[in-house]
């Protein structure tokens, strides 16, 4: 797993390339806790939001298991009315990272695209 500073410097590679970032975080997926994250609301809790997604997450991956899909989880898109919510399980499956983004101000393209090209060096 790459270090808080790697991490910290992928964050801000994304948010330079995605319009209307609300919060991004990086998770570890069996207890939730973030391990970097920034914020750009006050009102956008990402303790809480990476602790839910993370049983997100397991979830999926137990529905997957239970269907008995031999395949691996790459990303999850849950798009609210005014928002994108991006979750992209990063290399080794131990830890993913969550996006939050104002729908009004980009598109999924470059989410997926910047998202997909920054986390590929993790």
């Amino acid at each position: 797993m790459a270090n808080e500073k790697t991490l910290m410097d992928t964050i801000a590679k994304i948010e330079s390339d995605v319009s209307g970032v609300i919060a991004t975080a990086a998770v570890d997926l069996e207890s939730g806790m973030t391990l970097a994250a920034k914020s750009n609301r006050s009102d956008f809790d990402l303790t809480v939001a990476s602790a839910y997604n993370s049983e997100l997450v397991k979830q999926k991956i137990k529905i997957m298991r239970a269907l008995n899909l031999k395949v691996a989880l790459e990303d999850m898109l849950l798009t609210l009315t005014d928002q994108f919510h991006l979750i992209k399980l990063l290399p080794g499956g131990a830890s993913f990272l969550y996006l939050a983004v104002e729908r009004s101000a980009s598109n999924l393209a470059i989410i997926r695209n910047s998202v997909n090209k920054h986390c590929a060096a993790l």
